[in-house]
C-alpha cells in the first residue's frame, strides 16, 4: 500500500486509477483498506477543489 496525499490533478488521476484497480476489494483486507483510504483522500481533494454550490430547496423538490 502506497498511500500519499493528493495535492494535484496528476495525483488525483493516479489515485482514481488505483481505486479502479482495487474496486470490489473485500472490507478488512489490505486492498479493501487501501480502497477506503483512497476514497477518503479523493473525496477530501474534490470537496476542496470542486465545491458544490448550495442547492435550492425548491429546485430539489421539482
Amino acid at each position: 500500500m502506497n498511500i500519499k496525499p493528493i495535492l494535484s490533478e496528476k495525483d488525483l488521476s493516479a489515485a482514481l486509477a488505483r481505486m479502479e484497480q482495487l474496486w470490489g476489494a473485500e472490507i478488512g483486507t489490505p486492498e479493501g483498506n487501501e480502497l477506503d483510504a483512497l476514497a477518503s483522500l479523493i473525496e477530501m481533494y474534490e470537496v476542496k477543489h470542486y465545491p458544490m454550490p448550495p442547492a435550492d430547496p425548491i429546485e430539489i423538490i421539482n
